[in-house]
């Protein structure tokens, strides 16, 4: 019986890629990739020619038996995405799922993933945190953030530059204008930027200066003190 490999690619500087995820993708049978022609690229400079499969959200639940049926036989398999760790907030949940009630080992390297860098360089708490990955974009989105009011810990959330501004607009009239945010886009390259301040201050900023890139908000969580003394009002 073969392995799955789960390989974190870089989500910006190519030089961000390790060794061993290189050496990975070189002697595995077979590579699952999100977008063939975006990890063609990445494969190509690190001269890695093995044989690539696609393997993204829409199609991933007719592929996955397939897949771990060659794993079975005897193959390798790598799961890479278009950027950063496989199954956090892209495809591959499912095949390792599948994977382990089949009884294959499933190895997930150490590498990139966006919410991480975003996290230490906000400034905000970080011993406790919890992941909210994209947020509904109709459909139980006010649930959810209704749900998140009370949370004291540090909130991570991703998100597209064309939604930014509106989000940031809701995280105010859910959490307020004071609380402390920080939005990091384009994480790892050129452009790399962090906005800190409070929710009314980032809003201005992005207000004013379109967003671009791939992004990350680190949403202070509710003040525990504030918690305590609304509980003890009521």
């Amino acid at each position: 019986m073969g392995k799955l490999y789960v390989v974190p690619t870089p989500v910006g500087n190519l030089e961000d890629m390790t060794f061993r995820a290189i050496k990975v993708l070189k002697e595995v049978d077979l590579i699952l990739a999100e977008d063939t022609r975006t990890s063609g690229i990445l494969l190509k400079h690190f001269e890695i020619q093995n044989a690539m499969l696609s393997h993204h959200k829409f199609n991933e639940h007719q592929t996955v038996d397939k897949v771990v049926t060659r794993i079975k036989g005897g193959e390798n398999v790598a799961l890479i995405s278009d950027a950063g760790t496989p199954a956090i907030s892209d495809p591959g949940f499912l095949l390792v799922r599948e994977c382990v009630r089949n009884g294959i080992e499933v190895q997930c390297l150490p590498g990139a993933t966006a919410f991480v860098p975003a996290l230490v360089a906000s400034g905000l708490p970080n011993e406790r945190f919890c992941f909210e990955g994209f947020l509904p974009q109709k459909k139980g989105r006010v649930t959810r953030l209704t749900n998140l009011q009370d949370e004291v810990r540090t909130m991570i959330f991703y998100e597209s530059p064309y939604r930014l501004v509106k989000t940031l607009g809701q995280f105010i009239e859910f959490f307020g204008a004071d609380r402390q945010v920080s939005v990091c886009r384009e994480i790892s390259k050129i452009h790399e930027e962090s906005v800190r301040g409070t929710l009314a201050e980032v809003l201005e900023h992005f207000t004013q200066k379109e967003p671009k890139g791939e992004i990350v908000i680190i949403l202070a969580g509710k003040d525990e003190k504030v918690k305590k003394e609304k509980k003890e009002d009521n």
